[in-house]
């Protein structure tokens, strides 16, 4: 990997394990180490989609990015550096028709090459968890590159689905990274010869099935909220092990193929449970307690261990965690502020903080650093840069704890204060998991595993 692109990628693995407090990635090991690849995408969270395949796939990629990125002062360096290749989209001409064969023909060497494309076939960024209808773009990429070259290039096609929780929520939400089984070409490139428009839609039906089974499409945010509460609570109920990525995945499509399923034939009983639902979740909010935390009683004595052994812990971290605050406050409140101020699209949130904090918490530093040069001389500008990064580390870890600290005794107090309130939430949590598993026992099996589920007509 060039520099650059190294360089690129450590920053993108930085800011975005900093954003979100996990990244898992499930099926890495599904990318072929070498030889032509191309790496399909959904796209719901605009220039974060990419900076999390630069940041989590094991080899280096090409992304395709339009045309107005390169331009941006900020954005188009950083592509360059990637070594991205521009398309010109007829929305961003206005044109009927655009001219892409640069793009065609730099794809094709790279191919050829035995490189890696980075394409979002759905050729825009939308904020709601559903696949759109793909464009036939990636398709004519490959199958165009390969007969551009007069041989066959054996590429690979693999497809990658991006789930998010929160997506442009600071610290509140997770990334997941599912790869698929790769596709290859097999008799379709010779069909491309005779038969290129419709080898062209067949491929591309191919790749929007295989990018559609890894995602969870759960058609709107509210509902992906409902099928988080819903998993977190079936789960705990069920006291079954935290899942990874794609075990998650897995029960929340299943969940989503039932909730539609019963939408049309039981819409009485699933409204009644999405609004017995969000109440659950409502009074355990309020309540302070987590999941796990209704499973056992708590006795005095172990809660005020707890509660001593956490207090120390936060005020031995005290002195640092106020400098580390401090000297990031400004450009963090100021990122806060432009953003709300800016009101991007749920798609965009994420992109607008992580760019404008590239901006700011640089010229915020340089600013704090003069000052300590000011007041101190050179010492404190020395301690200043030393204790810069460790301290901010530092208090990000800190101010988690703090928020869990505060959550964790909110509900402690409530349990030792109202003894009926941990039994209430249970026979509330019981009494969900019941109506969960009566009304899945109504759906046929071949619904839930989607052998029987159209995916272009279920929103």
């Amino acid at each position: 990997m060039p520099l650059g692109y190294r360089l690129i990628r450590a920053l993108s693995r930085l800011l975005l394990r900093l954003f979100y407090r996990r990244v898992e990635v499930v099926g890495a090991e599904r990318i072929p180490p070498r030889g032509p690849l191309l790496v399909l995408a959904n796209h719901q969270n605009a220039l974060v989609d990419g900076m999390l395949l630069l940041a989590v796939i094991p080899r280096r990629l090409r992304p395709l990015a339009k045309a107005p990125l390169f331009s941006n002062p900020l954005i188009g360096p950083l592509l360059r550096m990637t070594g991205a290749i521009p398309v010109v989209r007829r929305q961003d001409t206005g044109t009927a028709t655009v001219e892409n064969t640069r793009m065609f023909e730099a794809a094709g060497r790279t191919l050829a090459e035995g490189g890696a494309i980075l394409i979002f076939p759905e050729g825009k960024s939308q904020p709601e968890p559903v696949l759109q209808p793909l464009r036939s773009g990636a398709a004519r990429l490959l199958l165009g590159a390969e007969a551009a070259q007069g041989r066959a290039l054996d590429s690979a096609v693999v497809p990658v689905g991006l789930l998010f929780n929160e997506p442009g929520t600071f610290r509140s939400g997770w990334a997941h990274v599912l790869v698929g089984e790769p596709l290859r070409l097999g008799e379709t490139r010779a069909r491309y010869a005779t038969e290129p428009e419709a080898t062209v839609r067949d491929l591309t039906e191919r790749m929007e099935d295989a990018l559609g089974a890894l995602l969870v499409e759960a058609g709107d945010r509210e509902t992906q909220r409902l099928l988080h509460i819903a998993e977190s609570l079936w789960r705990a109920e069920a006291d079954a092990p935290a899942a990874d990525a794609g075990a998650s995945a897995e029960w929340r499509r299943r969940a989503v193929r039932a909730y539609r399923w019963l939408r049309l034939r039981e819409p009485e009983r699933i409204f009644a449970l999405r609004r017995e639902i969000y109440h659950y979740a409502e009074l355990r909010e309020r309540s302070g307690l987590g999941e796990r935390g209704l499973g056992a009683p708590l006795s005095r004595a172990s809660a005020l261990r707890w509660a001593l052994r956490e207090t120390l812990l936060l005020t031995l971290g005290l002195p640092l965690a106020l400098w580390g605050l401090a000297t990031h406050a400004a450009p963090y409140r100021l990122n806060g502020w432009l953003v709300r101020l800016a009101r991007p699209d749920g798609d965009v949130e994420a992109t607008y903080k992580l760019l404008l904090g590239m901006l700011l918490f640089p010229l915020g530093w340089i600013a704090e650093g003069w000052l300590a040069w000011r007041v101190g001389g050179w010492p404190l500008l020395g301690f200043f840069l030393v204790a810069l990064v460790p301290s901010g580390l530092f208090a990000l870890g800190w101010k988690d704890r703090l928020e869990r600290v505060a959550r964790a005794t909110r509900g402690l107090l409530h349990l030792l204060t109202r003894r009926d309130l941990r039994r209430f939430l249970v026979a509330r949590r019981r009494g969900l998991a019941r109506e969960f598993e009566a009304l899945v026992r109504l759906v046929p099996e071949a619904v839930l595993d989607g052998s029987e589920e159209d995916r272009k007509h279920h929103i």
